[in-house]
């Protein structure tokens, strides 16, 4: 079966820019933009399950702790949670004094209504609206002509103005996107732009923000840096004018697109932070960030502890994070080929600290990232002694998460070296046990504990012995394993969790797995815990794991006796 015809389905969906002195081909980015996060919005309308308050609450968090100084934080006129969500950030003073929180509504007048009453008491806030004026939803979805297309936007301007004025305590800034920019003819958006600006009064101290989205990306990425230079060019009130750019990534150029908009003269980005986003996404801020920070510009951002980052989006959003995603992915920074790895460990040999990054296949230092090298070079887990993970799956109905079998195969391949012999499935499981499971009786064992329900909060009671003495512990939270860290009274955090059943019948176990991190440190190990009982499962992954971060001395001993006096 072949594909059909194009040419008698498919047509350009953009007009064609006249811009033969285009100056974008010739600058570089040297500086990093206005970042707008619209994970809380966009992405939270594009996935299975949209965010509850807490995950919304704690991606609000890990969006400001990055670095984000515009959030927008969803569409309160369409949601009630968004709408509870918004009052919560205000009425809870959780918005930083440098922070705009923004959020989106259509260009309806009750809708502009009810968004200006989730904002009352905000001391900043972006109100940001759309309509398309492209062809295609001009006459199959709004029923307009341009001149109708275009007073949609005027009305809207006009009585967000107008709501505006009757909260004066909060700074506004106004923000409209013609939908669908990409696709729109440029001399229609430009009208329909001015005529916004111009009821917006827009001034250099008074900026009003254009958003030229690429809600449906419909070009190779030059047309769309020609279409924003044609408007940073054109466009009345220029110097009032803030040009931001949203792209989607239907083409897969959404990353390219934005970088070339910057150079055309853009001055602001909007996206999720891993790409999150309808359809094929939103543009991946974190690549775009990181490929500043690679060519030596500030992004602004701070991606530092990349792990932590991509377990808070996986917890909120369901989504995991691909493990070849650019310098987020668990084996970006891994090489399988020998040649590879050659030239890594030559590199490695060559590199010097406080030297410019200059390294065969690592266009940035992992470290940078919160990352480590020792899963640059290693063996591959498909590949050679039969694939740790396809062995331990097979045999014992253990599926490692991507980190820990890329830190496990690093232990296996050892092994293999110092015996030079074929390792079997019976030998990977022992030293797995060995390595993860079986610290849980070193510097701290468990005795005893019990686990019960308190007004809601779960207790543990627990009877350690901590360096041969024995401890009586309480915690309490939300559940157990929360109630566990609060028990040890140690400064460490949990990066992931995942339990499963690893037999059946009469001998069911359950394996439970959890990753660590020191807080401060951006140090984390893993730990494992096998029992027949879920709940001691955990509590001896974490017991375990705690004794392997002692054993790697990111937690002292002093910090372990204190937290137990």
């Amino acid at each position: 079966m072949m594909l059909a015809d194009p040419s008698k389905k498919y047509r350009r969906m953009y007009q064609r820019v006249d811009l033969p002195d285009r100056q974008w081909p010739n600058n570089e980015i040297t500086k990093a933009p206005i970042w707008m996060s619209t994970d809380l919005r966009d992405g939270n309308q594009a996935i299975f399950e949209p965010m509850d308050m807490e995950q919304k609450f704690k991606m609000f968090q890990m969006l400001v702790k990055i670095g984000f100084k515009n959030i927008e934080i969803g569409f309160p006129s369409a949601s009630q949670i968004d709408f509870d969500f918004t009052r919560k950030l205000i009425e809870e003073n959780h918005i930083p004094d440098d922070v705009y929180i923004e959020v989106l509504v259509q260009a309806r007048d009750h809708l502009i209504q009810r968004t200006f009453e989730s904002l009352v008491g905000a001391k900043r806030a972006i109100v940001h609206i759309y309509n398309s004026n492209a062809p295609t939803f001009r006459q199959k979805v709004l029923n307009v002509d341009i001149a109708g297309a275009k007073q949609l936007a005027v009305n809207a301007a006009s009585k967000v103005k107008e709501y505006a004025a009757q909260y004066p305590e909060t700074e506004w800034v106004f923000q409209y996107s013609p939908e669908c920019f990409s696709a729109t003819e440029l001399e229609v958006a430009k009208d329909v732009c001015d005529a916004v600006t111009e009821i917006w009064e827009a001034s250099p101290s008074n900026k009003v923000i254009l958003n030229l989205p690429a809600t449906v990306e419909v070009s190779t990425p030059n047309v769309y840096a020609d279409q924003v230079e044609w408007m940073h060019r054109n466009i009345a009130r220029r110097d009032g004018v803030i040009i931001s750019v949203h792209c989607h990534n239907d083409r897969g150029c959404g990353i390219a697109a934005s970088e070339l908009a910057i150079m055309a003269g853009a001055d602001r980005v909007e996206g999720c932070v891993f790409g999150n986003g309808e359809r094929t996404g939103n543009v991946d801020v974190a690549a775009i960030a990181l490929n500043m920070y690679s060519q030596g510009v500030a992004p602004n951002l701070d991606f530092s502890n990349i792990n932590e980052i991509i377990a808070t989006v996986e917890e909120c959003t369901g989504l995991p994070v691909h493990p070849r995603h650019p310098y987020a992915g668990d084996l970006v920074f891994t090489a399988f080929s020998g040649s590879h790895q050659d030239a890594i460990k030559k590199g490695f040999e060559f590199q010097k600290n406080e030297e410019i990054w200059d390294m065969p296949y690592l266009p940035i230092d992992p470290k940078d990232l919160g990352r480590d090298y020792d899963a640059v070079i290693r063996v591959n887990s498909q590949s050679g002694k039969g694939g740790i993970a396809y062995l331990l799956e097979a045999n014992y109905n253990v599926v490692l998460p991507r980190r820990i079998q890329i830190e496990f195969s690093q232990t296996v391949q050892k092994r293999t070296d110092e015996e030079g012999t074929e390792i079997t499935a019976q030998e990977i499981w022992k030293l797995f046990k060995e390595t993860y499971v079986d610290t849980k009786d070193t510097h701290y064992s468990t005795k005893n504990y019990r686990l019960y329900d308190n007004n809601g909060k779960q207790v543990v009671e627990l009877e350690v012995e901590v360096n041969g003495e024995t401890q009586q512990l309480r915690g309490e939270g939300n559940g157990p394993i929360s109630a566990m860290l609060d028990a040890l009274q140690l400064p460490i955090d949990v990066l992931s969790y995942e339990e499963r059943g690893i037999s059946s019948g009469a001998n069911a176990k359950a394996l439970a797995l959890v990753e660590l991190q020191v807080k401060g440190t951006g140090k984390s190990a893993f730990g494992a815990g096998i029992h027949d009982n879920i709940v001691t499962s955990s509590i001896e992954a974490i017991i375990a794991c705690t004794n392997r971060l002692i054993d790697q001395g990111v937690l002292s001993t002093d910090q372990v006796i204190a937290a137990a006096v």
